[in-house]
């Protein structure tokens, strides 16, 4: 577990900045640089005539109370303001206002960013000699004791005419139609390390026109974020913890580079602990049918118990952090030793209690009735598709072939490696698999989601004698951003003969936004790669507004359901044509940006996840049940669809099968399930793994 990032900073930042969009430059500027006071005043740069550098909220965030301050001009969303005819000075399309902390009348009153309210400290006239003056104090807006450095705050001062006192607007420079990224950063370097805390640094990136901002990641998951003029962050830490850091660089248009190679970094405890928590008592139980329900009373350590290990016949068959755990899918008619050991933070893990003996009714009384092993793997299988004969075929993400397994015999065929795929070191690589209704015979064409050296993208190829036809490659959409992590990938067909894939933001968050944009959505394609003619915006987007989905799946009425990423909340969520999902304005129910989740037309999840309890990818649906397979979470869960609600969740396998990555239903009404080894699971080293395909029965 790790707490969040520190940044480096002369004024307090708020959270990870949004990417920014990108935005046209604007003509028709006023007499002396001053904008016309209409309401359908232009969005104009801010310029600080010393300096020349433009009024600028910190880091991009919208977070309420932002500093405002001075930095090199880019044209971002968080240095465009408009002066409107209430005499506000908006910017972020108009979701913050220019304001005076704590409505303050005193000389060296700090100036920010705010949500609008229209009262007397938002309010500024702006006079001939280009000063900015408030109407609630009469001070100007004044950069601190006229300094010209970037990160240089603004507060308010007596008004005398000084050049820092002045402020030119401006048409918005080059860079804000600029499309190229800059280069991913290097040399990340940890110094300082203790177990609270380290210094992360790192070497510039290079840009066409300037590298304005860094952003710090976990493993996909955001740290936070420091302005181009530092290349450091102080990192707060948790003891014990293990991950790897990278950084990305943006600039002013809003354009993300690829990821920096990954940093791992193992975090040491603060002091030794060599001793074991004390062992469970209490172990007590029932069965129901095929299905075991343990329980036990707390253990106690000198520091504190973190968990708790459950074996059965020996062999340890998960985990858990609560006092009680249900084994499912045993044989019938059969007895089970259980025993329970309690382990803490450094990895002591004390004796086994006692044994609790039960025995299996004589049939499946629970959803789940049994899971058996099918097969075993060197690599990460990721894209699953169940053909009509029985067999199944497979994606290797990082070996980038499609196997065809005979669950009967457990034999396995590689079919061929596709070309042109390249793992990115974290999530990228050979993903999503998909057939079309009639296939192999009527249909023949095979389709992948991939990762390539410059994009993802969706390509498609014949399956011929049981053999792939490499060379029938087609690709029919290109230009999907990729990077390390977010790189979304599964593939769908619907009952309308639609393929459907999912896309992550390539960790650009705004690009999810952008309906032009093939980032951060629900794509929906024809067989032939065409768009069709009855999406609703005139291309591939289907629905928008997505971080990292990665699982589709068609219900019995035909509707579309999506599990996603987040950044702290996963997602499940009922896809509707056209529809928006929020990110990165908002995450799950969490308000990140703007007016959050409360923003007008934003699709509210159907249900919603811990990360530590799910970090969730691929999805089924049998019957009227939804199974959702959870990596960091290592469990299955399954709910109940009831209109348009998800009912009576509940989680299987927690532990059991470590973290799982795919779901997919069989041809005879069971599951699918394929797990995916920490051991590899972040980078693009083929056959490192120890993973697992797993198939489970189900009630009838």
């Amino acid at each position: 577990m790790i707490k969040p990032i520190r940044i480096i900073e002369g004024l307090q930042a708020g959270p990870q900045s949004r990417r920014f969009a990108v935005l046209h430059a604007i003509a028709g500027l006023g007499a002396c640089g001053v904008p016309p006071t209409s309401a359908a005043a232009p969005t104009q740069l801010l310029v600080s005539g010393p300096s020349q550098r433009c009024l600028d909220i910190s880091m991009g965030s919208q977070q309420p109370e932002t500093a405002a301050i001075i930095f090199d001009c880019h044209g971002g969303i968080n240095q465009k303001w408009e002066y409107t005819a209430a005499g506000e000075l908006r910017t972020f399309d108009g979701a913050r206002c220019l304001d005076v902390r704590a409505a303050s009348t005193l000389p060296q009153a700090i100036v920010q960013s705010y949500p609008c309210h229209g009262r007397a400290n938002q309010k500024w006239t702006i006079k001939p000699d280009n000063t900015i003056v408030s109407v609630h104090s009469g001070l100007c807006l004044t950069v601190m004791g006229g300094r010209t450095a970037n990160l240089t705050g603004i507060d308010m001062w007596r008004c005398a005419g000084l050049a820092h006192q002045q402020w030119s607007f401006s048409a918005a420079p080059p860079s804000s139609n600029d499309t190229q990224a800059p280069t991913a950063p290097s040399g990340l370097a940890i110094s300082a390390l203790t177990c609270r805390s380290a210094t992360l640094t790192w070497k510039a990136s290079t840009d066409n026109v300037g590298v304005a901002y860094y952003d710090i990641y976990r493993d996909g998951q955001a740290l936070g974020t420091v302005n181009a003029s530092t290349l450091t962050a102080q990192l707060t830490l948790t003891p014990g913890a293990s991950w790897g850091v990278y950084v990305n660089a943006r600039d002013g248009a809003g354009n993300v580079s690829q990821a920096s190679t990954s940093l791992q970094l193992k975090v040491p405890q603060c002091e030794a602990d060599a001793q074991a928590p004390s062992v469970p008592t209490g172990l007590r139980g029932t069965v129901a049918g095929t299905t075991a329900t343990l329980a036990w009373n707390a253990s106690s350590d000198n520091v504190g118990v973190t968990g708790y290990d459950i074996y059965r016949n020996n062999m340890k068959i998960g985990g858990t952090s609560t006092l009680g755990y249900t084994d499912t899918g045993l044989a019938a008619n059969t007895t089970y030793q259980y025993t329970v050991a309690a382990r803490d933070a450094q990895g002591n893990v004390s004796p086994r209690g006692t044994t609790l003996s039960l025995t299996s009714g004589t049939s499946c009384t629970d959803v789940i009735c049994s899971a058996a092993q099918v097969a075993v793997e060197t690599d990460i299988p990721w894209g699953l598709a169940a053909l009509p004969d029985g067999t199944v075929l497979y994606s290797r993400r990082d070996a980038h072939d499609i196997i065809r397994l005979d669950p009967t015999t457990g034999t396995k065929t590689s079919l061929g490696i596709i070309p042109n795929v390249q793992g990115t070191d974290g999530e990228g690589g050979l993903l999503g698999i998909a057939v079309p209704a009639g296939f192999p015979d009527q249909d023949p064409w095979l389709y992948v989601y991939h990762t390539s050296p410059t994009d993802n993208r969706i390509v498609r190829l014949r399956y011929v004698n049981g053999k792939l036809d490499i060379a029938s490659l087609e690709v029919l959409l290109k230009g999907i951003g990729r990077n390390k992590f977010h790189n979304g990938g599964r593939l769908r067909f619907g009952p309308d003969g639609k393929l459907y894939a999912t896309t992550g933001d390539g960790q650009n968050g705004p690009f999810a936004q952008d309906i032009k944009q093939l980032s951060g959505k629900v794509l929906r394609l024809n067989p032939n790669g065409t768009p069709p003619t009855d999406n609703p915006f005139g291309n591939y987007v289907w629905s928008y507004g997505h971080r990292n989905p990665q699982g589709l799946a068609f219900d019995a009425s035909g509707r579309l359901w999506e599990q996603e990423f987040g950044d702290s909340l996963d997602e499940t969520n009922l896809i509707v044509k056209g529809g928006n999902y929020g990110w990165p304005n908002c995450e799950g129910v969490i308000s990140r940006a703007g007016t959050g989740c409360a923003t007008a037309g934003y699709v509210a999840p159907k249900y919603t996840y811990r990360n530590t309890e799910a970090s969730c990818s691929g999805i089924a649906i049998v019957g009227s049940s939804l199974y959702v397979g959870c990596l960091s979470g290592k469990r299955l869960y399954r709910s109940e669809i009831s209109g348009t609600s998800l009912i009576n969740v509940r989680q299987f396998f927690v532990g059991t099968y470590g973290r799982i990555r795919t779901v997919e239903p069989t041809i005879d009404g069971n599951l699918w399930l394929t797990t995916s080894d920490a051991a590899g699971d972040k980078d693009s080293v083929p056959n490192n793994t120890n993973t697992q395909i797993l198939k489970i029965m189900l009630k009838p």
